[in-house]
């Protein structure tokens, strides 16, 4: 099975869930299972070429100019992250299906579920860091929809909150360290990236790159100072924490500085910020796990203690600490799953979580107690147990490890560590289970279905199995995995054995034992002295943080984002005019290569109007109508000059563009005052007028300069001359620019240009459904109006061009390929003369007469250009590849056939429809459809205004 469909199966298994639901419940878990298992079952078929030493691959180009390829790849280390995501995840559907209570939307919950489980599935089969990081942040997105799945509760939402804010901004963090890694290697691949270890390492980037990256790992995985996240998503739903948070979500950090250890791995400053980190987690979070009540917040805390040592183990920087990481992912992920889902099923069965209300369990719920015990024995590292043996080796590495050249240092601070972790191992069994039996339980305990105990068993069994026979179960996949973490060289020699004699490491466990019973036994004393000991809260810290950037936040929108427009254009020229200034200051300046051509007499004088009818707008705003005008004259001459320096196209669709925009400008301020008001203060004015005018003479001063400086590679304009009729079967380059070479572009445009024409039909409904629009027809004119609506010569004007201009917009679409002309340039006139219909005879005149709605109009543009792309690809083509031939018919001229020709026609449509649904929707406000008038301001009479002589309509 391709791993590309592996990684895509769960996003299309999250589909199901929530249609089968109607089918019943179990309908929705067997689909999620059948999923999970399915990928499963694509990861193990291709597991036997991983186990050879095998690298299995899947590449996609998707965008390779820039780097971005869609493609995977699986090794040891993948197939481990994958399995145990793979593997626990199908446990987890099982457990869910018993534990979550009917009023839950268990199909909205597995969908969830699916989402993060593809996300992060697509994180350790990932060959490309851009995909990876895709699939990071979506890890961060659904899982806030899992741990925020029970919405009523203000803790699910806050811990959803929490999580999303911390990871969302370490991942940012990790976004910026990748893009420097990639841009070190010179490539976005991690097989690439995993080679270049010299080259990395003696970067100048190196060490932003490594602190950027490990923040997003650290605030993945809940190392120090980020680890308070990750107790208080333990509001989720308990198969929510035992799946994100002990055996998925948390381990993508560690997943992150395994995967990159073979380049970055191996300095002082890998080793003093990831082991000092880890070694500081690992103690913190054992500590706090001791004192915590709540079942599910201590097996929060001791996950991050858990984290901390893996964290620790990678950043010694070795070869054996390498394996023993690898060796203790596996071990945690198998006793701490089954330790939640025992908390769950003690919460389930006695509607608490609190361990002071508990005790006395063991009788009550026998088989719940074995397992909780095996999984809880692990985790202190007891023999048989799986948890002993990647603890030794823990210890043994530990033992020889120097910090700061303290050779005792390290190792008394991890025995400390493992001390608490073994503390609070014991109390989970002695203060839940053991004890006298009370008669105060919420609810009275038994052991729960079979349901929910085939998956804690499960997992048990391998605790217990994986101890007892580490070698032959878990020895393959420790040594392959492993072997990809450091690198694909030799492993060191090691032993995967409960017994290795009289070392170091089985002292500092022996210690390490009895001091947690020793701090089981005095437990009262000290927990009452915790109590008492000031201590910072990282909540409150995390609450207070936020509060603050808040507060600033708004104080500094509040001075920027005042809603005036002057302001937003001082504060973006005036910056954009910095950069250019430092820019000019230090680069370099080359001497001017082309010599300035001579002024001539016409083009002089266009740029004299243009520049006074500018500077009359300027002048002149105050006065709308005269401004509209004056902004005319300026469109005008642009489409002259378009013309005078051979532009022909340009010419046509700005003078086109002109008359629409003028006509619709003009239909607007039929609803506006006619002047506007004075707003700035002289002081302001003398501002705004020296920035303009400054950003004025730079940006004219840069033209000038480029138009004197002469660029060694050959301008994009020679290819398409030469191109344009071999390639594009025409000779004008500019209509074949915008069908052929970047037509992609051009639809993009159409399908902007009708979703603004949408827009501002939606904006004119809402304003339609208001008593807005009696406001504006029960308006006193300013001036008299004309007692002539709609003049005789006009009308007669109008409907005597109608045809011909029906006729040029058609001469002008067919002869756009090869002549001035085409498909936008025909849809503008073609509107101008349905527009002008609309002006001389009244909006309800013409609207009874047209019978084509234009929101239908744009849809068949753009299908129309769609299907016309999509043509290609039957030929093998890209999107959009235009096919042409020239046709010779007996009597005519020989004449060229193109698919060209049918996108110029969605252009065409795209276009019309759009410029007609905006006039529609202005006009809107003056007219009711159903009324039959020759008088534009006709008023509804279904609805309730006011008639101008005061009475109701």
């Amino acid at each position: 099975m391709s791993l590309m469909f592996i990684a895509l199966l769960p996003f299309l298994g999250a589909i199901f869930p929530p249609l089968l639901i109607r089918a019943g419940r179990n309908a929705a878990a067997w689909s999620a299972g059948g999923t999970t298992l399915l990928a499963l079952i694509g990861l193990l078929w291709n597991a036997p070429k991983v186990m050879r030493g095998e690298v299995v691959t899947a590449r996609l180009d998707w965008a390779p100019s820039i780097g971005l390829n869609a493609n995977f790849f699986l090794d040891g280390l993948g197939l481990l992250f994958a399995g145990l995501i793979l593997g626990i995840g199908l446990l987890i559907i099982l457990y869910a299906r018993f534990y979550l209570s009917r009023d839950d939307p268990m199909g909205q919950f597995y969908a969830y579920l699916l989402l993060f489980q593809g996300a992060m599935v697509g994180i350790v089969l990932s060959d490309n860091i851009l995909l990876l990081l895709v699939f990071w942040e979506l890890t961060s997105l659904s899982s806030f929809l899992l741990i925020g799945y029970w919405k009523h509760l203000p803790a699910g939402r806050q811990g959803a909150r929490m999580a999303l804010t911390v990871t969302g901004m370490g991942g940012l963090s990790m976004i910026a360290g990748l893009l420097i890694l990639g841009n070190i290697v010179g490539s976005y691949d991690l097989s690439v990236i995993l080679t270049q270890k010299d080259l990395i390492q003696a970067s100048p980037l190196y060490l932003p790159a490594l602190i950027l990256i490990l923040i997003g790992a650290f605030t993945k995985s809940a190392q120090f100072p980020f680890h308070f996240w990750l107790p208080h998503a333990m509001a989720a739903p308990t198969p929510v924490s035992a799946y994100l948070h002990s055996a998925t979500m948390v381990k993508a950090g560690i997943f992150l500085m395994a995967r990159l250890w073979p380049v970055l791995a191996g300095t002082e400053e890998w080793f003093y910020i990831v082991a000092t980190t880890g070694l500081i987690t690992m103690v913190l979070g054992a500590v706090i796990a001791l004192f915590k009540d709540d079942l599910k917040s201590l097996l929060a805390f001791s996950t991050v203690s858990h984290l901390g040592l893996i964290t620790m183990l990678l950043g010694f920087g070795t070869k054996i600490a390498a394996v023993t990481a690898v060796f203790h992912i596996i071990n945690h992920a198998t006793f701490k799953a089954a330790l939640f889902m025992s908390a769950g099923i003690i919460d389930h069965e006695t509607h608490t979580r609190d361990i002071k209300r508990l005790g006395g369990l063991r009788t009550l719920m026998p088989i719940t107690f074995i397992l909780v015990t095996l999984a809880s024995l692990s985790m202190a590292g007891l023999p048989p147990l799986n948890g002993f043996l990647s603890k030794e080796m823990m210890l043994e590495e530990a033992a020889h490890t120097v910090w700061a050249s303290y050779p005792y240092l390290l190792p008394a601070v991890v025995v400390l560590g493992a001390l608490f972790s073994a503390a609070y191992s014991f109390r989970l069994i002695a203060h839940v289970f053991l004890g006298p039996v009370r008669n105060d339980y919420p609810a009275a305990p038994h052991d729960p279905p079979s349901g929910l105990l085939i998956s804690p068993g499960i997992l048990v069994f391998l605790v217990v199995a994986i101890g007892l026979f580490s070698s032959a179960i878990v020895g393959p996949i420790v040594a392959v995995s492993a072997r990809a973490v450091i690198g694909g060289t030799e492993l060191p020699y090691y032993s995967l054995k409960i017994w290795h004699g009289f070392t170091p490491a089985l002292y500092m466990s022996g210690v390490a034992s009895i001091g947690g019973l020793f701090l089981l036994w005095s437990y009262g004393f000290l927990d009452r002295i915790w109590n008492a000991m000031p201590r910072p809260e990282a909540k409150v810290i995390f609450d207070r943080l936020l509060g603050a950037l808040e507060r600033a936040s708004r104080s500094f929108t509040a001075i920027l984002h005042d809603g005036a427009l002057s302001r937003y254009s001082a504060i973006f020229l005036i910056f954009t005019m910095s950069l250019a200034l430092y820019a000019y200051v230090s680069g370099t300046h080359s001497v001017p290569l082309n010599a300035a051509s001579d002024v001539e007499f016409l083009g002089a004088i266009g740029w004299i109007c243009m520049v006074v009818s500018a500077l009359c707008v300027v002048i002149f705003h105050r006065n709308r109508l005269l401004s509209l005008v004056i902004i005319g004259m300026t469109g005008l001459m642009v489409s002259l000059l378009f013309n005078y320096y051979s532009a022909p196209d340009l010419a046509l669709t700005q003078i086109s563009v002109e008359v629409v925009t003028i006509i619709l400008l003009l239909l607007s301020l039929n609803f506006m005052p006619k002047t506007s008001p004075i707003e700035s203060t002289s002081g302001r004015r003398a501002r705004d007028i020296i920035i303009s005018v400054v950003a004025g003479l730079g940006v004219g001063g840069l033209v000038y300069a480029i138009l004197l400086s002469s660029f060694a590679q050959p301008s994009i304009s020679e290819f398409h001359l030469e191109n344009s009729y071999s390639g594009g079967g025409g000779t004008n380059v500019v209509n074949v620019i915008l069908v052929d070479f970047r037509g992609f572009d051009t639809f993009g445009e159409i399908i902007v240009l009708g979703i603004a024409a949408v827009v501002i039909f939606a904006l004119t409904e809402s304003v339609l459904a208001s008593n807005v629009r009696a406001k504006l027809l029960n308006r006193t004119p300013d001036k008299p109006l004309s007692k002539d609506v709609h003049p005789m010569m006009m009308v007669v004007a109008t409907r005597v061009m109608m045809p011909i201009a029906l006729m040029v917009g058609v001469y002008i679409f067919l002869r756009g390929h090869n002549m001035p002309g085409g498909g936008f340039i025909a849809g503008l006139v073609v509107a101008i003369a349905f527009v002008m219909q609309y002006m001389a005879s009244g909006f309800s005149w013409a609207a009874a007469r047209q019978k084509f709605p234009y929101h239908a109009v744009i849809g068949c543009g753009v299908l129309v250009a769609a299907v016309t792309g999509m043509g290609a690809w039957f030929n093998g083509l890209p999107f959009l590849t235009s096919a042409f031939a020239y046709v010779h018919i007996p009597g005519l001229e020989e004449f060229e056939l193109a698919t060209a020709m049918f996108f110029d026609l969605g252009v065409f449509l795209a276009v019309f429809g759009a410029i007609m649904l905006a006039l529609e929707s202005f006009a809107r406000f003056a007219w009711q459809p159903g009324i039959e008038s020759d008088d534009p301001m006709n008023i509804n009479p279904d609805r309730d205004y006011i008639q101008p002589n005061g009475e109701e309509a």
